[in-house]
């Protein structure tokens, strides 16, 4: 008996998304089956995006292409670029639309600024604890990516905060517990998917036990599989049971496993033998920028790298700088799908992963306008529900870190000789707000006469601290003992070194929202309630 070969003529045809999408790819010839696994990045010329970019989707048919935050200083700029984008490759048969992906985690980690939300982030949400928190966070960070024409969001971050030197997850973290990470950034997915939004959990197996950054080098954790197993991998374990339909692979080595010195994102062993068959997972896997050092360094090439990552199991292959058209990348590729039939059948197959997560969720009464509305972006961003609702959860999450008996609340009225040392105009001006005509210095390091002068006049020290360098500050005031309270900012992490403070609040992000929640705290104003999502080590 025959078996009919499946017709399809455009991605609109009304199939099973998966029956289409095996009978799209039966159509495509390699060059568009291969097209489909890139994600790229764009610079602008300042009269628009590139001729090369344009050339990517008009000639090739990419997959998709990435929002770095050097495209994003204008938005509705940006939704029309997106819109010209989007309208070429609907254009060319069989009509497919682009991914269109950036990374909007919220709190520090947010490529696309100008009038978005600066929300708390990540670990505000560990420390309020709310699974309800990280669903409507989610749910208006994706409301206004879906404004812009974006349909894909690299986020959550479900690294786990364990080595607390890591200055590249710190914030971006829910926290420590694995089982909380999972069931925090589960509800993020719903948010996401909420707003028509495609969510990608990273940095597959788990970025958050190292203090260096895969940016510049090739990371190594040292844990055996059974940790990753108990630790990194339960919020993978947990979300792919949710049905995530993306993960993000990172380029980190973990040495004491299977996979050696080879990249997570490179390995056979994590992605194919861990992810897909022991975890169990079906949806897309794409690469961190495989223009950064921790993949292209162990490779030896850009294209060396990119054949050994879709060998290894990803689905999309994702570099921040545009390529020439006819670059090795593109060549060898396609060259090794003409010559290695094993090869071959992994493009395709990924080409296949790829049409279908398209069709599932770039179709249909559900799915997002594939060409935003660029009239009507700045009604809709900033989202006007996430405004109050990011201020609240500002304050929700403010936590008492330390406390010398009787120290708060320090009211307006009894506030004497208040020093505010920092390193931030928002943090400077907020805190006049709260005790008006204060003096303020902006702190360096080494430390300078004057800040010691103006430090043995205070009675009080409000101090600011995001970065290391605050720590050898903080230690050089300590002689003078001065009553020291650090409003911490981001991670509260560098509070392990100087647990002699008599104060400590944390609040998660530098975002105004989160320095008024932190100085309402300190005047009694608010009461601070969040829980530190992860262990002190003093």
């Amino acid at each position: 008996m025959l078996i009919p070969r499946l017709e399809a003529q455009s991605f609109q045809d009304e199939k099973d998304p998966w029956d289409l999408a095996r009978a799209l790819i039966e159509r495509m010839s390699d060059e568009d089956a291969l097209a489909q696994t890139f994600m790229l990045g764009w610079f602008d010329t300042g009269q628009g995006p590139s001729d090369l970019i344009q050339e990517w989707i008009t000639k090739r048919n990419v997959g998709g292409v990435k929002v770095f935050g050097w495209n994003t200083s204008d938005i509705e700029k940006l939704s029309l670029t997106i819109g010209n984008f989007q309208r070429e490759a609907l254009r060319r048969n069989p009509h497919i639309p682009l991914f269109v992906a950036t990374d909007q985690e919220g709190g520090f980690v947010r490529h696309v600024k100008d009038l978005t939300s600066d929300t708390p982030g990540a670990m505000a949400i560990g420390a309020s604890g709310f699974p309800e928190d990280a669903y409507r966070s989610g749910l208006y960070i994706g409301r206004e990516l879906a404004a812009l024409g974006i349909n894909m969001n690299f986020a959550p971050t479900v690294d786990l905060y364990t080595n607390h030197n890591s200055a590249l997850i710190g914030s971006r973290a829910f926290g420590d517990d694995p089982v909380k990470a999972g069931i925090l950034g589960a509800a993020f997915v719903r948010g996401q998917l909420a707003a028509g939004i495609i969510p990608t959990a990273k940095h597959f197996p788990g970025h958050g036990d190292t203090a260096l950054d895969s940016h510049g080098v090739l990371p190594r954790i040292n844990a055996d599989f059974q940790t990753l197993w108990e630790r990194e991998l339960v919020p993978y374990r947990m979300l792919v049971k949710e049905g995530i339909p993306a993960v993000m692979s990172g380029h980190i080595a973990f040495p004491n496993t299977q996979a050696k010195m080879m990249p997570a994102s490179l390995s056979p062993y994590f992605l194919t033998e861990i992810l897909r068959e022991k975890i169990g997972f079906q949806g897309l896997i794409i690469t961190d920028d495989l223009s950064m050092n921790g993949a292209t360094t162990s490779a030896g090439s850009l294209w060396i790298a990119a054949k050994a990552a879709l060998s290894a199991g990803n689905d999309v292959i994702m570099i921040s700088r545009t390529p020439e058209l006819n670059a090795p990348i593109w060549v060898n590729l396609l060259d090794a799908m003409h010559k290695e039939p094993d090869f071959r059948a992994r493009v395709r197959d990924a080409a296949t992963k790829v049409l279908f997560i398209k069709l599932k969720h770039l179709k249909g009464e559900r799915a997002l306008p594939h060409i935003p509305d660029v009239s009507k972006v700045k009604q809709n961003v900033p989202d006007k529900e996430g405004a109050p609702f990011f201020q609240d959860l500002a304050a929700r999450s403010v936590t008492i870190v330390q406390e010398k008996p009787g120290l708060f609340p320090i009211p307006r009225e009894k506030a004497r000789n208040i020093l505010l040392a920092g390193q931030n105009l928002d943090f400077f001006n907020i805190g006049r707000l709260a005790y008006p005509s204060v003096p303020r210095y902006w702190y360096t390091a080494p430390v300078s006469a004057e800040f010691l002068s103006m430090a043995r006049s205070a009675d009080i020290i409000i101090f600011y601290l995001e970065k290391s360098e605050g720590i050898d500050v903080l230690r050089a005031i300590k002689p003078l003992g001065k009553k020291v309270i650090v409003l911490s900012v981001l991670s509260p992490a560098y509070l392990e070194a100087v647990p002699w403070v008599d104060g400590a609040i944390a609040v998660y992000s530098n975002s105004y929202e989160s320095l008024i929640a932190g100085f309402s705290a300190i005047l009694g104003k608010i009461k601070a309630e969040g829980r530190l999502p992860f262990t002190l080590r003093q």
